[in-house]
């Protein structure tokens, strides 16, 4: 399992002897935008060497947090990706880490290239509202041409499992500039750049579960701090 251990019977302690180490909640933060090949996780974590990326995989997979598939011809790759137990546990630890990081991010300048995952997790993910997810729903996020798919159920994130009732499209500067513009009209005009695709039910509900209004604020403290 993972190098270090804290031989505490304390359930922090214990959660870091999992989650700790260098790069672990970066590869779940990746495995999050859907199954990844090796390639892609390299790409995208870069400063990482491949026997700690493999290694980091292979605990992972020790704590069922990660599973790998093969796929079939034509594509015959292995790919990555969270398991049923990780959707469960990883989306709360790493929208609450999120939030805390949020308050102090910045907007980048006009014209830096912003990945589309980030766009995905500070527009998205950080303000989903588990009180208001009471049903069940497929959801597609396209953020700069990477979709991002997932389920809703009874209050937490899950796997997708079927064709989308609600289609989003925005780019990822959009979808922060939505929760980080300092003002309201700022945050408005990003908002209605975005695209969305599904019936008039299905969109009101995901603007609600997303805060996706005409003025969207993060809920609890963060929304001060958003909107400074």
């Amino acid at each position: 399992m993972a190098e270090r251990q804290y031989a505490q019977n304390c359930p922090i302690a214990v959660g870091l002897d999992i989650l700790g180490e260098r790069w672990t909640l970066l590869i779940l933060r990746e495995l999050l935008g859907g199954p990844r090949r090796y390639t892609d996780l390299r790409a995208e974590l870069p400063g990482i060497a491949s026997n700690l990326l493999a290694q980091r995989l292979r605990e992972l997979e020790a704590s069922v947090l990660v599973e790998h598939l093969e796929l079939p011809a034509p594509a015959a790759r292995t790919v990555y990706e969270l398991t049923d137990r990780a959707w469960q546990q990883i989306p709360p630890i790493l929208r609450a880490l999120g939030l805390f990081g949020l308050d102090r991010m910045t907007l980048a300048p006009a014209g830096t290239a912003t990945p589309a995952l980030t766009g995905f997790l500070a527009g998205i993910l950080l303000a989903f509202d588990p009180l208001r997810a009471k049903f069940r729903a497929t959801y597609e996020v396209t953020v700069d041409g990477r979709d991002f798919r997932f389920d809703v159920r009874n209050g937490r994130l899950a796997k997708a499992s079927g064709e989308p009732d609600v289609r989003l499209t925005a780019c990822a500067r959009d979808l922060i500039q939505a929760r980080l513009a300092p003002d309201p009209d700022s945050r408005a005009r990003a908002v209605s750049r975005f695209t969305l695709h599904g019936n008039d039910r299905a969109k009101a509900r995901f603007r609600a579960l997303f805060g996706l209004t005409p003025e969207p604020a993060l809920p609890g403290p963060a929304s001060a701090g958003a909107g400074a």
